[in-house]
Order: structure tokens, then sequence, then C-alpha cells
């Protein structure tokens, strides 16, 4: 059970572009591609994504079509296309708010069957106000959007029997280009991207049901899909050299490295084995306080992962910890020079990020020589 330490040096401090309570937007994050990293926010009106391999780290900004908790987005590697997953549609829209193309599909509120032609339809609608979502990304070259929405996928008709599509579409022109069967009914979803752009790999969360992976491979014909994990792994990261993904139990209870090839399990991780008990935690309830790893880990570079475990308003301060991918084996806790909120991000390029806890603030860490 690892008690040392690793420190942590800090790279860069990112304030968001938008202000959380004047643009009402959620917290920035960023994006990795092999070449490019963009900081993206999304806020009610507008997303807006920052260089930040640019001298200058320019900002670009594209109108929003529906307010932020209708859906998720994404950005192109090139920062010049916003894609945005909605109730009713994927839509891609310039700067300049010019909708490129868009992907009608099914309505991702549960007991809606109509097929939607504008957001205006539901735009009051208490119901659509917490419909369940899918989730967008653009591939590692950016030549391809991964869709996952809730079907049928340009129907004369809702079919009420209708699962979940998994698309693969032209980021050019919005040509679906390949289409399957999901098998999944999701309350949410979230692309983990491979190096290939040919290869994708989905994670459903299907709430108490299970939380479905899916991997996807499109040979440029046709999207052929696999189900690892027997629906209860949580997949949060691709290794930067595409050999390799992580999971989470959908219980927390253990981490695991498993084979792109063939989803095969590789090594595990028990957090009650390798982490020990928050010093916060009370010593007469062992039931309550229980190391439970959180739904983030990621890789900081093809050798090391990093992952955090501990409820902050349980125990107290949330503790990271560096991970050695081979054999899975627990390297030691992270110090920080100053104290840090939430999950950590890895990047995969040596680097992890994170946010602070009013969400204003993006802090970029490395391992520190």
């Amino acid at each position: 059970m690892t008690t040392s330490a690793v420190s942590a040096r800090l790279v860069a401090t990112l304030t968001a572009p938008l202000a959380r309570e004047r643009d009402a937007a959620y917290a920035p994050s960023v994006l990795r591609w092999p070449d490019r990293r963009l900081l993206i926010q999304r806020g009610d009106f507008e997303a807006v994504a920052v260089d930040l391999d640019a001298e200058s780290a320019p900002q670009t900004r594209f109108p929003a079509p529906w307010p932020r908790r209708f859906g998720t987005f994404t950005v192109a590697p090139d920062g010049d296309l916003a894609v945005f997953a909605g109730v009713h549609a994927v839509r891609a829209v310039d700067p300049a708010g010019t909708v490129l193309w868009e992907v009608r599909h099914g309505c991702w509120d549960g007991g809606c069957r109509v097929l939607h032609e504008s957001f205006e339809e539901y735009a009051d609608s208490r119901a659509h106000l917490y419909a369940d979502s899918g989730s967008v990304v653009f591939s590692a070259d950016g030549s391809l959007v991964w869709a996952h929405v809730r079907g049928p996928v340009a129907a004369a008709a809702p079919d009420p029997e209708a699962l979940d599509e998994w698309l693969v579409i032209d980021a050019a022109d919005g040509r679906v280009l390949g289409r399957a069967d999901a098998q999944t009914v999701a309350a949410g979803s979230e692309h983990v991207p491979h190096p290939d752009p040919a290869q994708m790999g989905l994670s459903v969360g299907e709430g108490q049901d299970g939380a479905p992976l899916l991997w996807g491979r499109w040979d440029g014909v046709e999207l052929s899909v696999e189900h690892f994990g027997e629906e209860e792994r949580i997949l949060t990261s691709v290794s930067p050299t595409g050999e390799h993904f992580l999971t989470v139990a959908h219980d927390l209870d253990s981490l695991a490295l498993h084979r792109v090839a063939d989803g095969a399990v590789v090594a595990e991780l028990e957090a009650g084995d390798a982490v020990p008990r928050h010093p916060g935690a009370d010593p007469d309830d062992f039931d309550a306080d229980e190391v439970m790893w959180d739904y983030e880990c990621g890789f900081v570079d093809k050798d090391t992962a990093i992952s955090s475990t501990d409820v902050e308003e349980e125990c107290g301060p949330v503790r990271h910890w560096l991970l050695e991918t081979a054999g899975m084996r627990p390297v030691g806790q992270v110090a920080y020079p100053f104290p840090v909120s939430g999950t950590p991000t890895a990047l995969g390029d040596g680097t992890w990020y994170t946010v602070s806890g009013s969400g204003d603030v993006l802090h970029l860490w490395t391992l520190d020589a």
C-alpha cells in the first residue's frame, strides 16, 4: 500500500475565458491531439476555444445554438469548427454562427417520440430540460466526427423501439458515412479518442443499469462495434501509443489496463489494496469511508497514469495518485505546491490539469524532475 510522495510542478495557470456566473458557463477543459491542445468552455450563449500552443493563445468563439443544459459540444483540432450534440440534432457551426451541416435524430427525452426540426419546438418543455444526452468528438486527424445519438436518424417517422446509434460523419459536409446500432439506452456518454482516426472508444452511462463500453473501427465502408467489459467498466483514457486503454469499475473499486486489440484486461488495481484510508476518515466507520477510485484515470504518458480517490465533503482534501501502468502499480501520492480541487485529467504528453473549486482557473501540471 503506497504512502510515498511524488512532487508536481506547475506548468501554467489558465484563466477561464467565460465568467462562470455572468456567462452561465461550465468550467473549462482541455482537448488534446498529437500536435495541438485547445482549452474549451461552454456557456449558455457561446462556446470558446483557446489554442494553447500558439504564441498569443488566440480565442475563437462560436455562437451556441441552444443553452448548455441541452447537450454537449466539441471543437475541431484546427479550432475553426464547433459541433454541438443536442437533444434533437448534431449541428456544426462556424465562428460566424453559420450552420455548416446538421444531422437530426430521435429526441433524447425518453417520453418524446417527435422528430424535432428545431430547438424552439421544446425550448419551454420542462421534460426536455432534463433529457438524456449523447456526445460527439473529432477523430485524431479532424476528418471525421464520431457521434452517439438517440435513434432513429433522418427517418420519416420515429420508431418507438429505436435504440441509440453510433455514427461516423464526414466533418467537412455532415454526410453520415457509417452507422451502427449501439445497443445502449444512454443517460449520457463520452467519447475517448484513439490516435488512429479510424478507431474510437465510447463509454455509455445507463445509470444503475450499467456502463457499456464500446469500441468502434471504421474501415472506410463499414463501422464495426465491439462491446468490452461486460457493461461494468467505464472507459477513461487511451494510451499515447494507442496500444492500451484504462477503465474504472462501475462500482469504483478497481482500475484496469486493457489491450486495445481485444479489450482483454492486462492488469488490475484494487483501491483498497493500493491506497490507505484518508487520514480524515472516521476511524470507527470503515464502511462509510471506504476508499474508492474516482471516475477520472488517465495516461500522463505511455508509462504512467494518474487517478484520484475520496470525496472532499466526507473526508477532507481529495488525494491524487501516480500509477505505473505496467502491472498497474502505485508509485505514490501527488504532492502539490498549493491545495488543488477535484480530479486530475491527464493529457498523455507528460502533463495533466486540475480545475479550481470555483471553476474559473485551470492549472496545468507535470512531474517535478
